[in-house]
């Protein structure tokens, strides 16, 4: 007998599972691959950013999983919604979902729902070309923007604000966004980090790449970039050669001349927001700052505590990036206070009866919670399809009744999507890219994806 997985989600994480399951061996399987939107990738084409092409180069490890024997794509086809998570579990003998974490936490401070404070997610995905976020909106004509973090996702939404615009003509970048950030009267941006230099997120080719700008100067402030003695005393503990590179860069901006460039970037240190502040009509005018001072805590962490010293600087718009939360699934139990579905090694855990959940896993963020690169999703997944696999010898072999996706959706009036289909829309984005010297012109809309394929 054959056993027959359903993956829901489509990004690095469900592309790493169905890998590992196929490649496997021993025990015979298919592996059907389901996603909401026609094309695959997830965070991949979605969410990095589109001046790092060389990033994408993963997606080609992902067609070769594609073109295995076993695999099959369903895009455009929202599992809970076209097909419902009962019908799966009728027709295959194990479930995994790799949905990621698909929202951004909150700040938890007043103001951060006002006119102009957006979540930097939805900016990543509108520049990016997300169906569903096409069209948002943003105000542009802000002339001075906070980010609010100094992770992966904060340094891309301050790098893309100060690109120009013969820099962004050269990506992937929607169509809409390059049209927008080409009339933008965005003058200033600053970022912002509740902790020191040392514990910033980004990596030393991040912050190397944002002094690189065409069209802005890199600003510090001098006092914000000198190591306390709690950082110098772990820096030099941990001989970490990375850190103390970042380090440095940081410290070099400070000493940099600059260049009255069109666009100015200043990178905060040791500072949290407390309040944004709005105007009479309810929009962005500000926001308030709190000086913090790093302490050891009890478990000997570094923490950021806040001093009496405050500061408010006039802004118009609020880009939020302090991490990734997970949205419950229908029909999972969901650990709220950490935004993930409740597991052990990527098996569900019923949280009322703290049992295993027979036939249903997760993997990627879903799982662990948003953290890592793309290459975590590997070992991550690879351990879900341990556990996986050793659950299908437990399994009766009586077989299950065969879902014939293909007509239960025609029947449903949904157009599911093949990769060899995908592989035809993705041809077309590149044949109209090549045109305009450009990786892809993507397609921003299902009804136009769907159109390449009539």
């Amino acid at each position: 007998m054959t056993f027959r997985i359903a993956i829901v989600g489509a990004g690095p994480s469900g592309f790493f599972l169905a890998d590992k399951l196929l490649k496997q061996g021993d025990v015979p399987l298919t592996v059907d691959l389901f996603e909401r939107l026609p094309a695959p990738y997830g965070l991949v084409r979605y969410g990095v950013a589109p001046d790092h092409e060389k990033i994408r180069a993963v997606t080609k490890a992902f067609d070769r999983s594609a073109r295995q024997k076993g695999f099959r794509y369903w895009g455009n086809v929202e599992i809970g919604r076209d097909i419902l998570l009962d019908e799966l579990l009728t027709h295959y003998d194990q479930v995994c979902f790799t949905t990621g974490a698909q929202t951004d936490r909150r700040l938890g401070i007043p103001g951060e729902d006002l006119l102009h404070s957006y979540p930097a997610t939805e900016f990543v995905a509108w520049y990016n070309g997300h169906p569903e976020f096409r069209e948002h909106t943003f105000n542009l004509d802000a002339s001075c923007v906070a980010v609010i973090g100094v992770g992966n996702v904060a340094v891309d939404v301050a790098r893309i604000l100060c690109r120009t615009p013969e820099e962004l003509a050269r990506t992937d970048i929607a169509d809409h966004a390059l049209r927008a950030l080409t009339n933008s009267k965005v003058r200033e941006v600053l970022l912002l980090g509740r902790r020191g230099p040392t514990q910033a997120a980004f990596t030393t080719p991040e912050v190397r790449e944002l002094g690189e700008l065409a069209g802005a100067d890199v600003r510090v402030v001098e006092e914000e970039v000198h190591l306390d003695s709690l950082s110098a005393a772990d820096l030099e503990a941990e001989d970490d050669a990375a850190t103390k590179r970042k380090v440095e860069v940081l410290q070099e901006f400070a000493g940099r001349p600059q260049r009255d460039a069109k666009r100015t970037l200043t990178i905060r240190f040791l500072v949290s927001p407390t309040e944004i502040l709005g105007d009479a009509a309810g929009q962005v005018r500000a926001i308030r700052l709190v000086k913090n001072r790093l302490v050891r805590s009890a478990a000997g962490r570094l923490s950021a505590e806040p001093t009496d010293e405050v500061e408010e600087i006039p802004v118009d718009m609020v880009f939020r990036s302090v991490g990734y939360r997970g949205v419950p699934i229908v029909g999972l139990p969901f650990d709220d206070r950490r935004g993930l579905v409740p597991n052990i090694q990527g098996r569900v855990v019923d949280s009322a009866t703290e049992t295993t959940v027979t036939g249903i896993y997760v993997s990627g963020w879903i799982k662990r919670g948003p953290s890592g690169v793309i290459g975590t999703n590997k070992p991550d997944a690879a351990e879900t399809a341990a556990v996986m696999l050793e659950d299908l010898s437990t399994i009766p072999r009586a077989g299950r009744p065969r879902l014939d996706v293909a007509t239960l959706t025609k029947e449903r009036g949904i157009r599911a999507i093949s990769f060899a289909d995908w592989e035809r829309i993705r041809t077309v984005e590149e044949e109209h890219g090549h045109e305009m010297h450009r990786p892809r012109v993507k397609f921003t809309t299902v009804q136009e994806m769907l159109q390449t394929l009539a």
